[in-house]
């Protein structure tokens, strides 16, 4: 096997970004919202431990898509026509993203509460 460079594992990972952006709908969607999140975040004046919450947060549900995407190509290059465990195993590929961003709600409604409450008794 051939050992490849740091840099050459980096540009690898910067492909399967790029592809995952262009072919994965959802994955648009996902950091669509984490521009939306972190603008949000600049303009409320998180502190430190508000954005290492956000930034792992939204770390969390980026993976999950890309996993979930990774799941996908394989259980099709491994099986391309119908099958019940292939349909299972892409719904449970699914399910791991919508937990994880069920998840990123729950934090997002912590941590954007919190600094609104704040931002609201400043300006009372």
């Amino acid at each position: 096997m051939r050992k490849r460079s740091l840099l050459g594992a980096f540009a690898n990972a910067a492909d399967g970004i790029v592809h995952a952006f262009i072919e994965q709908p959802n994955f648009r969607i996902q950091l669509g919202i984490a521009v939306i999140a972190i603008i949000a975040a600049a303009v409320l004046g998180f502190d430190s431990l508000q954005w290492i919450t956000l930034m792992l947060t939204i770390g969390f549900v980026l993976a999950a898509e890309l996993f979930n995407t990774c799941l996908e190509h394989v259980v099709d290059l491994i099986m391309p026509e119908s099958h019940p465990l292939a349909r299972s195993a892409k719904h449970a590929g699914a399910a791991a993203v919508l937990a994880a961003s069920i998840a990123a709600a729950v934090v997002g409604v912590f941590l954007y509460g919190q600094a609104i409450a704040a931002w609201l008794r400043l300006r009372s």
